[in-house]
C-alpha cells in the first residue's frame, strides 16, 4: 500500500534580494540610456560618427539589460499565479539563457568585424576614439558597481565550495580544551581531534557513534597532521551522538552532531543577475582591450592591435556566453543541481534499512529546490516521518514523498 505526502505552502520561489536586484537593474538601464542619448546628440552636434556609433552600441547594451529587468518584474508580479505549477523562479534562468544567446551573437559579430579589419584595414581616428572608449569603460565600471550594490561581485561557472566540515565541537577536559570536528575538505569524511599547543597520543583514544536508530560504530584514531584522525571514514548521514573516550577508558565526553546542508553555488546562483553582470563585464572587457589596442596604434603605429584586441574580446565574451548557456540550460532542463545533496538524501533515508527507490531533484528558483521521492519500507512509517528527516535541507522548498509499505 502506498501513501503520498506533498508539502503544502505557497509556490513563491524567487531568489533572496529579488526586488533589490530588480531596482539595481533599472538604475543601470537609466545610466546607460542617459549615456546613449548624450553620445548620440553630442555626436550629431559635433559631427563625430564614432560618438554616434558608441551611442548606438550603448542602446544594445541597455536593451539586453531591459530583458533582465522585465524578467524580474514579471516573475515578481506573477509569483503567486496558479497557472505556474512551480512558481516563476525559473524565469530568471530563461532570461539568462536568452541573454547568453545574445552574447554569443555579439561575440560572433565582433569576431567577424575584427577579421575583416585584418584583411581590409581602415583608418582610425585615435584622438577621438580613445576618449570614447574610456568613457564607455567608466560607464561599464559604474554599472558593475550598481549591479553589485557597491560591493564585489564574483561569478564562477562552477559551484563555489568553502571548507566543508561540520561545526567544530570544543571538549573541556582536564588536560585543556580539545576540538572535535568532522573534516571533509576534498577528502572522505573523518573525525579530527586536536589540542592547541600539544600533540595528542592515539593510544587509548576511541570515538563511538550512536545513531538515532540505535546503530553503533567504533572509530580508532591515528596520528595525523598536527591532530588525531579516525582511521575509518564516517558514513552518511552525519547525525549521531559521538562518545569520545580518552586515556584508555578514563574520561568520556558526549557530543551531538546534526546533519547540516552544504549550500552549493549552483543552487543559489541568480542567473538573471549573472547574465546582466556578464553583459556589463563583457562590454567593460572589450572597452579595456580596445583602449589598449588604440594606445598601441596611436603611439607605436601598430594599427593591427585594434582588431587583435577586438578578437580577444570576442573570445572572452564567447567563453562567458558558453558558461551561461550551460548553466541556465541545465536549470531549464531540470538537471540535478546538486549531486552531493542527492547522495546525502539517499543516505539519510536509507540509514535504518529503508530503500530510496526513486529520487528527482531539480531547481525551482535561486535558493529553492524541489524533490520527489519514492521510499520502500517494511516499517509502519508515513511520509511525514521522511519529511521530518529532510527538514535539515533548507533549500528543499517543495517535497513530494511516496511511501511503499512492503
Amino acid at each position: 500500500m502506498a501513501s503520498i505526502f506533498s508539502s503544502t505552502h505557497n509556490h513563491i520561489f524567487l531568489g533572496e534580494g529579488h526586488e533589490k536586484n530588480e531596482r539595481r537593474t533599472w538604475m543601470v538601464i537609466g545610466l546607460c540610456s542617459f549615456m546613449m542619448v548624450a553620445e548620440i546628440i553630442g555626436g550629431l552636434l559635433f559631427g563625430s560618427i564614432a560618438l554616434v556609433a558608441d551611442g548606438l552600441h550603448m542602446s544594445t547594451h541597455a536593451s539586453a539589460l531591459l530583458l533582465t529587468a522585465l524578467a524580474y518584474s514579471y516573475a515578481r508580479r506573477h509569483a503567486d499565479d496558479a497557472r505556474f505549477s512551480f512558481g516563476t523562479g525559473k524565469l530568471g534562468d530563461l532570461a539568462g539563457f536568452s541573454s547568453a544567446i545574445v552574447l554569443a551573437m555579439i561575440a560572433l559579430l565582433i569576431g567577424y568585424e575584427a577579421l575583416t579589419r585584418f584583411i581590409w584595414p581602415v583608418p582610425i581616428s585615435f584622438d577621438e576614439a580613445i576618449p570614447i572608449a574610456g568613457l564607455g569603460l567608466i560607464v561599464n565600471v559604474a554599472s558593475v558597481l550598481l549591479l553589485s550594490g557597491g560591493g564585489h561581485h564574483h561569478d564562477h561557472s562552477h559551484a563555489i565550495h568553502g571548507q566543508d566540515h561540520d561545526d567544530a565541537r570544543i571538549l573541556q577536559t582536564g588536560a585543556g580544551p580539545l576540538t572535535l570536528e568532522i573534516f571533509e575538505d576534498g577528502v572522505p569524511p573523518r573525525f579530527r581531534l586536536s589540542c592547541v599547543g600539544r600533540m595528542l597520543s592515539a593510544d587509548g583514544v576511541i570515538i563511538e557513534t550512536t545513531r538515532p536508530g540505535g546503530a553503533r560504530q567504533v572509530f580508532a584514531m591515528a596520528a595525523g597532521d598536527g591532530c588525531l584522525e579516525s582511521i575509518d571514514e564516517i558514513p552518511e548521514p552525519h547525525a549521531f551522538t559521538a562518545r569520545v573516550t580518552l586515556d584508555r577508558g578514563g574520561d568520556t565526553y558526549l557530543v551531538d552532531f546534526k546533519e547540516h546542508e552544504h549550500a552549493h553555488g549552483a543552487a543559489h546562483r541568480d542567473n538573471n543577475m549573472r547574465a546582466a553582470t556578464v553583459h556589463v563585464l563583457a562590454d567593460a572587457a572589450v572597452s579595456a582591450l580596445v583602449i589598449v589596442g588604440l594606445l598601441f596604434g596611436r603611439f607605436l603605429g601598430w594599427t593591427w592591435m585594434d582588431p587583435l584586441a577586438a578578437l580577444c574580446g570576442a573570445v572572452v565574451i564567447a567563453t562567458w556566453s558558453y558558461g551561461l548557456v550551460r548553466d541556465t540550460g541545465a536549470v531549464l532542463l531540470d538537471m540535478n543541481p546538486d549531486r552531493r545533496m542527492a547522495e546525502r538524501i539517499r543516505a539519510i533515508i536509507e540509514t535504518d534499512g529503508d530503500q530510496l527507490t526513486d529520487l528527482h531533484l531539480w531547481r525551482l528558483g535561486p535558493g529553492h529546490l524541489g524533490a520527489i521521492l519514492s521510499v520502500a519500507t517494511e516499517r509502519q512509517r508515513g511520509p511525514e516521518y521522511y519529511q521530518s528527516l529532510l527538514g535539515r535541507f533548507r533549500t528543499l522548498s517543495h517535497v513530494t514523498i511516496q511511501v511503499q509499505h512492503q
